[in-house]
């Protein structure tokens, strides 16, 4: 300990008395953590960097300019989480500035490096021997128990209503992701004929009976009797991802029995019932491809480039990399932080900090993660009967433990921002926003803003959209999500905002699923959505929607968008049995169906919900009366149209809430698309009011149609057309330049 006393002296004596630009501290690989951390005399790790300022500020006052932490050009390699807490504040006007030196490339990461000369040809004859004759000329292996790297973590089911876990190892080539050796390389294999659909937890069904089915591609033959065989797919239906072991494989009868169940069951018949193969040394056949002998240390893998000179790393830390736990007043900016298999960073309680710049990839779970996840106490896999408790710097039954405790207020802190920062490749969603009080209505004010967010499904698919949010009174904006199968936004909680964002090619390969989500709870107020351009998204083989206002949604205004060719089969605007959804002077060019599809649901395929969603204990009755209250203040205050929702108008049978209500289209201009904008479901009880929109087949007075300009002439017929329309701000929509992003394109 006299090396640390005397340390701190000695950044005391540099320090008390200078003057408040003088309050730097230094960080470069070739330091010292002995040094006192000047810029002649830096150290070497982010923490001893961290606790250099902790000292400071016990003894000093602080410096009215706060005080920048300057971390230079490298690769700092994390054995554990950088923790920043409360003893880690800055002051308002005065943060703690975590900053890359001008020019230097510094990337904090949670893996390890591998040199490129540790690999060498592959010796073994019997692996040789299940590889193919390209594959073995050039696949490389390197032990990792050389590299003093023993432990590969562990495979586990995910996907829909199951907990999320961190990543085992994976690798990452010049600090791009490395797939996984599957089959096939390509596409999907269609689900054959089920024998046994397996238990059926969705339904109550605990015994944990895995399912049987008919193969449809000879190629499973090839692994009967291999181990830790992983499927992962939709095993019944399209928006229920899952990641399923195989206990067997009987090329007698070319049948699968699975090792677990999946939530709904397996099921065939549908197209978009389906799955990949993968963790199977015998298809590492491409580029790319990497398999890891858990019982030997040895990685196999196929470079896609040349291993001279090139970056080839694997992810060691399950923990965040960065933590921010109560802190405030903290800037990190212009860093990359990558190859961890948790979260990449992690944000608890605190206010008024900011990650800009950044850089977040190659993570196993979430990009940057808001407030607390949960830890799942039953045993078995649930949804309706699901227990847990929240706990930090994991994400865990975050989604069940939120979909039973709707207003649970996960200690996201306020007034935080993620700003001007790319995130990609990651495992489990791209952002998980949070913030304020779902029950009191305090709104957090955490945004996240002028993002590029793309590739961010590698592990879980759905409801872990580019963006999730919720609680109260959050932004998102300016953002460009994109390249997914599955959502780009998933909203819970009430007024939040999201404005001049741009979505597109999303919900490509996925079934009743949107860019943007929200569902389930009419609590669930106050949502604006305006100034986004949203295209190119759906497919045309799958039901998909624009933006989907889910189960008794209520109170979204859908304002001055821009929706361009979105294969939407079932609306740009779809609703079962809404409130209060407004649709207002939008431009829905090119729609492959109708601009706004609304069902009376609860009369036609949902009939048999309505007791288990109104009645006593019900779904929504629950939300709206035990989650929230709608009968008293701020909720009768401030959402009055909320109060004659569970009245009954056939006591114990039919309610008010099952009827759409209040729901207006008006002002919109639709350019091609069916005759019809508006397709209504169900019966008198599918209502949606239409209100002088405008439908064309000709250019309405775009400045650049055919090159996607889509501002408006001042002399547009549109204007004639819809009198009072306003003109959209469509060159505001997506990213735009400033200190931290020189370049948008």
């Amino acid at each position: 300990m006299k090396w640390f006393a005397s340390n701190v002296l000695v950044f005391l004596m540099l320090y008390c008395g200078t003057g408040a630009l003088a309050q730097d501290v230094f960080v470069t690989p070739d330091g010292n953590d002995s040094n006192p951390g000047t810029k002649e005399k830096p150290v070497a790790s982010l923490e001893a960097a961290r606790d250099l300022v902790r000292q400071f500020k016990a003894v000093n006052t602080w410096p009215k300019n706060g005080v920048t932490i300057w971390v230079g050009q490298g690769q700092y390699d994390q054995p554990c989480s950088l923790v920043l807490n409360e003893n880690d504040s800055g002051e308002p006007g005065a943060p703690v500035i975590w900053r890359a030196m001008k020019g230097a490339e510094v990337c904090i990461t949670g893996g390890r490096s591998i040199a490129s000369d540790r690999f060498e040809r592959v010796t073994s004859r019997l692996v040789l021997k299940r590889l193919t004759k390209a594959a073995a000329s050039n696949v490389m292996q390197v032990n990792l128990k050389e590299s003093g790297i023993y432990d590969y973590g562990k495979r586990q089911q995910y996907g829909h209503a199951i907990p999320v876990c961190t990543a085992p190892i994976e690798l990452f080539f010049n600090h791009e992701s490395m797939p996984l050796a599957r089959y096939p390389n390509t596409g999907n294999i269609k689900i054959g004929k089920v024998i046994d659909a397996g238990s059926v937890p969705r339904n109550r069904d605990y015994t944990g009976r895995g399912a049987i089915f008919e193969y449809s591609d000879l190629r499973h033959s090839v692994w009967s009797g291999q181990k830790d065989i992983w499927l992962q797919g939709t095993f019944n239906y399209g928006f229920a991802d899952d990641n399923i072991l195989v206990e067997s494989i009987d090329p007698s009868k070319k049948q699968i029995k699975l090792a677990m169940p999946s939530l709904y069951g397996v099921a065939c018949g549908q197209e978009y019932q389906q799955y990949i193969a993968q963790n199977i040394l015998d298809e590492l056949d491409m580029p790319g491809e990497y398999y890891v002998d858990t019982n030997s240390g040895f990685l196999y893998f196929w470079p896609p480039g040349d291993l001279a000179g090139s970056s080839v790393m694997v992810s060691i830390l399950e923990e965040p990399i960065i933590s921010l736990e109560g802190v405030s007043h903290q800037i990190i900016r212009d860093f990359i932080i990558e190859a961890g298999r948790g979260v990449g960073i992690y944000l608890e309680r605190g206010s008024n900090n900011l990650i800009a710049g950044c850089t977040v990839r190659n993570v196993g779970t979430s990009g940057i993660f808001m407030g607390q996840g949960a830890r799942q106490t039953v045993p078995y896999l649930t949804h309706d009967d699901y227990a847990g408790v929240p706990v930090s710097r994991s994400v865990g039954s975050l989604q069940a433990h939120l979909y039973k405790y709707t207003a649970w207020n996960r200690q996201a802190g306020s007034n935080n921002g993620i700003l001007s920062c790319d995130i990609y490749n990651t495992g489990s969603g791209g952002v998980y926003l949070s913030g304020g009080d779902k029950r009191q209505l305090i709104p957090g004010n955490n945004y996240v803003e002028n993002c590029k967010i793309h590739d961010y499904n590698r592990r879980n698919k759905f409801i872990w959209a580019g963006i999730n949010v919720d609680g109260c009174g959050n932004r998102i904006s300016n953002c460009e999500i994109y390249n997914s199968d599955w959502q780009g936004i998933y909203v819970r909680g009430n007024d939040h905002l999201f404005e001049y964002n741009q979505i597109h090619h999303v919900t490509l390969n996925s079934n009743d699923t949107s860019p943007w989500y929200i569902g389930r709870d009419p609590s669930d107020r106050g949502n604006v959505v305006r100034y986004n351009y949203i295209h190119h998204c759906g497919n045309v083989n799958r039901m998909n929607m624009g933006i989907y206002c889910d189960d008794s949604s209520t109170d979204v205004l859908v304002y001055g968008n821009v929706f361009y060719q979105m294969a939407t089969s079932t609306g740009v605007l779809f609703s079962n049995s809404g409130w209060d959804l407004r649709m207002i002077n939008n431009m829905v060019i090119e729609p492959l169906s109708n601009t706004f599809v609304l069902s009376a649901h609860y009369y036609t395929w949902a009939a048999n919900e309505c007791v288990p969603m109104f009645g006593e204990n019900g779904l929504i009755r629950n939300r709206l009366v035990k989650s929230v209250n709608i009968y008293e203040p701020p909720y009768s205050e401030r959402y009055p149209q909320l109060l004659s929702y569970l009245n009954p108008i056939i006591e114990g049978k039919e309610w008010e809430g099952m009827r759409a209500r209040r729901n207006i289209m008006k002002n919109n201009l639709i350019v091609g698309g069916p005759e019809k904008p508006v397709r209504l479901m169900g019966g008198e009880f599918a209502q949606c009011d239409e209100l002088n929109n405008y439908r064309t087949i000709t250019d309405p007075g775009f400045v650049d149609y055919k090159n996607g300009n889509f501002n408006l002439k001042p002399d547009a017929e549109v204007f004639k057309k819809i009198p009072g329309f306003k003109p959209l701000p469509f060159d505001k929509m997506g990213l735009f330049p400033d200190e931290y992003r020189t370049k948008i394109n």
